[in-house]
């Protein structure tokens, strides 16, 4: 069944974890978006407002955490 209205943001450093998750999840019928830094997925999220964001902890400049919050407290992306 797909889930056409239904984003899934992939965020990972890592090109091949990205990849990963992405194949699984798109298989399971999702639209996934990636993004490959924090910088990167701030915008996306911003933008695309996912339903669900799978995101590395450890990333480079901002870590997941950091992200997390920043989403928290963006009136864009929270609701």
């Amino acid at each position: 069944m797909a889930r056409a209205s239904h984003t899934v943001l992939v965020v990972d450093d890592q090109a091949s974890e990205r990849e990963r998750i992405s194949g699984i999840l798109s298989g399971a019928g999702w639209r996934v978006s990636t993004a490959g830094s924090a910088s990167e997925a701030l915008e996306k999220a911003r933008a695309e407002r996912p339903a669900i964001i799978f995101m590395d902890i450890v990333m480079p400049g901002k870590d997941g955490f950091e992200v997390l919050n920043e989403l928290k407290n963006d009136i864009r992306t929270t609701a």
